[in-house]
């Protein structure tokens, strides 16, 4: 049990670390008129905030039912 809150934090602390990234790289590009890579970039952090809501989910739910009991 404790593994899988060790593996489930990690995995979102890793979308929250890319999801920063691909921002600087979006300020960037924007910075620099590029407007297909900011087209993008835009697409991935959409991309990687759905796969973190998902990520989310489980540990929400989790959290529910124990208030429940």
């Amino acid at each position: 049990m404790i593994s899988q809150d060790y593996d489930s934090i990690h995995a979102v602390d890793e979308l929250l670390r890319k999801i920063r990234i691909k921002e600087t790289q979006l300020k960037l590009a924007e910075a620099s008129n590029m407007v297909h890579t900011s087209a993008g970039l835009k697409n991935q952090i959409l991309e990687l905030q759905q796969q973190l809501s998902a990520a989310e989910d489980p540990e929400i739910q989790s959290l529910m039912s124990l208030l429940d009991e």
